[in-house]
């Protein structure tokens, strides 16, 4: 058995890959993959948060850097 977001969920990117900063909105989980590591194969769940792959890809429109408040 494997984990579901990384066997289905496509290849993971940088944006997948890489921890939010201090002050940065957290990344957005695919629920359909953590519903199915939890149901199938729990240890999965584990692989797919490792690899990255559980996280949602940066949508295309999204800024690459998140914007600062105005003053």
């Amino acid at each position: 058995m494997s984990s579901c977001a990384t066997l289905f969920g496509g290849p993971v990117n940088q944006y997948q890959r890489t921890k939010p900063a201090a002050g940065e909105p957290s990344r957005p989980i695919r629920a359909g993959a953590l519903i199915a590591d939890i149901i199938i194969f729990l240890p999965a769940t584990i692989v797919d948060f490792a690899t990255g792959a559980i996280y949602k890809p940066q949508a295309a429109n999204a800024p690459a850097t998140p914007l600062t408040p105005a003053k």
